[in-house]
């Protein structure tokens, strides 16, 4: 398929079916969710690495987003310090982006939810960053505990946010279809028999309960 392909395909699920597809350790740490914006987001990574409470790069990498492109902000968890706020918002939506996920805190609550641009963080500080234009983007980083790469595959909701390499988004689509079309087979099943079901079965166990 092609980029654009995929991550139409990839928005027809949520985040915990592409979990269940991909397995463990795509999932980022639970404390960064949405806050403002759309509560879904779909797009390809491009990544900026930051030290600790500092924020300066993160002006130029916006200056690099695309279209239907996520900022991943590698910001080590510091909450004290905010990587993002109104004015960066605006920015970003200019250029079209998709939505950004700061492993770390923004601010401006009430200018970034006027502008509406999608935010996905661990949290909100009004402190500011240090602007000393030090890092990197567009290298691999570790967000939310999660190794991001630029262009991997980014999903994010109201139950989270995980990545996925472009070379196993197929084999991840295809696990998480098999699990919903289980899942709605064996609730069908439940409701037909009246017996419930905790766990949801293998094809296998299906077809043998079906004939049960």
């Amino acid at each position: 398929m092609t980029r654009e392909e995929t991550l139409k395909a990839l928005s027809g699920f949520s985040t915990p079916e592409l979990c269940d597809g991909a397995g463990l350790y795509h999932s980022l740490h639970h404390e960064i969710r949405h806050f403002v914006g759309r509560t879904k987001i779909v797009g390809t990574a491009v990544t900026v690495d930051v030290p600790s409470g500092e924020g300066g790069i993160i002006a130029d990498a916006i200056l690099r987003l695309h279209q239907g492109e996520i900022l991943i902000i590698a910001g080590k968890g510091n909450c004290d310090a905010s990587y993002w706020g109104d004015h960066r918002s605006i920015c970003a939506n200019m250029m079209r982006a998709e939505g950004v996920v700061i492993d770390g805190a923004f601010r401006d609550i009430d200018g970034c939810e006027e502008a509406e641009f999608p935010i996905f963080a661990r949290g909100i500080t009004c402190g500011t960053a240090l602007k000393s234009n030090t890092g990197a983007i567009n290298v691999p980083v570790s967000c939310g505990g999660v190794t991001v790469n630029p262009g991997d595959f980014i999903v994010a909701d109201r139950n989270g946010a995980c990545v996925i390499r472009p070379d196993e988004a197929e084999r991840v689509m295809k696990g998480a279809m098999d699990k919903r079309q289980r899942q709605e087979v064996t609730i069908d099943e439940m409701k037909r028999t009246g017996k419930v079901l905790t766990k949801v079965k293998s094809w296998e166990a299906l077809r043998a309960f079906a004939e049960n």
